[in-house]
């Protein structure tokens, strides 16, 4: 009898979730009270399909069945469906009758034509952490387009995927700024999207009349995978939760060409290979530095698009050992350091060509 009780609350114990229940910004602000100042105002929503509450719903969706009044949609990079290419300019549209204006068309920026007639923003959208993504970007141009008409912004908070402890990588230099990367942080920022809505606001003296809305039950040590919420990939090469530490450990040298990065593959910015690398050579000088938190496998793969497609690549497969000890920028520096090292004729023939 004693052992089937203990077998019966063994088996209960294995349905618990195992990480965090997390509830996102869009769930406290009708939990806890927030919708209250804004229930009879005019509201536009900046969004795309990552905008969900924790059950999944959108985040569209969840204010008009709460009554909300929503006039106006405006989405970012990859549209309101998210299925954009990266770089694509994508028009107006509608959804559900409602206005979807882009503000990567025509405009980056929502006009004020655009803002006429909308009493206050909210902004839910998932970041990935990583300075090079035009997400926090087109929140940095919403927030400044705001402040210039009066409308308040409120920001939905949701969970930097990577964490909220790993900040690496330099800052960057104003000569080098772009819509792709738009402020002085660190390429690993470590901040939530709603701490980047205040650190724009005070750093950058935008003035905006700003409200974030926090989450609940989020701690900064949580990778995503640990906050017991769904991933939504964010665009169309961050489809795991895992994918934006690697984006950071790769993606810089994915942009010198020289290599593939496991674009056009399924295993995008998680491995690193060309025709002409040597996978267990490259593989055995890596792991030779002893690299904290990290390992490299030899790998061999045949992207199916973009670079090198249909190219026999060698290289290596990224695998993090411990998160703790894991740094994204040291790893790309090293990859770096490493390749220019074992084929000089190679990387300097690449390095020539760009600007």
């Amino acid at each position: 009898m004693i052992i089937a009780m203990k077998w019966h609350i063994f088996l209960i114990l294995l349905t618990l979730p195992l990480f965090g229940t997390v509830d996102l910004g869009v769930d406290t602000f009708f939990k806890e009270g927030h919708d209250k100042k804004v229930r009879e105002k005019r509201i536009g929503l900046v969004s795309n399909h990552t905008g969900v509450d924790r059950n999944l719903t959108p985040t569209i969706q969840v204010l008009k069945q709460k009554g909300m009044k929503v006039v106006a949609l405006f989405s970012p990079e990859h549209g309101w469906s998210g299925s954009g290419y990266a770089f694509e300019k994508i028009e107006d549209g509608k959804v559900k009758e409602l206005p979807v204006y882009s503000l990567h068309g025509k405009t980056r920026r929502p006009t004020p034509e655009m803002l006429k007639g909308i009493d206050v923003l909210i902004y839910d959208i998932q970041d990935i952490g990583v300075r090079s993504y035009t997400y926090a970007t087109t929140l940095f141009y919403v927030m400044e387009e705001a402040a210039k008409q009066k409308i308040p912004v409120i920001v939905f908070d949701r969970p930097n995927p990577i964490n909220g402890m790993i900040v690496d990588g330099g800052m960057l230099e104003d000569k080098w700024r772009s819509f792709i990367g738009y402020v002085n942080i660190p390429y690993c920022h470590g901040m939530t999207i709603g701490e980047l809505a205040q650190f724009f606001n005070e750093e950058y003296h935008i003035s905006a009349a700003l409200q974030v809305i926090p989450m609940k039950g989020w701690k900064r040590t949580m990778s995503f995978k640990e906050t017991g919420l769904t991933w939504i990939p964010s665009s169309p090469h961050i489809p795991e939760p895992d994918t934006p530490l690697f984006y950071a450990s790769t993606g810089i040298l994915g942009e010198l060409n020289m290599v593939n990065i496991g674009v056009g593959y399924t295993l995008p910015f998680k491995v690193v290979g060309a025709p002409w690398i040597d996978g267990e050579a490259f593989a055995a000088k890596l792991n030779s530095q002893k690299l904290p938190g990290v390992h490299f496998f030899p790998f061999h793969y045949r992207p199916f698009y973009g670079s090198m497609k249909d190219q026999e690549c060698h290289g290596v497969l990224i695998r993090v050992t411990d998160i703790r000890l894991y740094k994204p920028l040291s790893v790309q520096y090293l990859l770096m350091g490493i390749l220019k090292s074992l084929y000089p004729e190679e990387t300097k023939r690449y390095l020539e060509k760009v600007d």
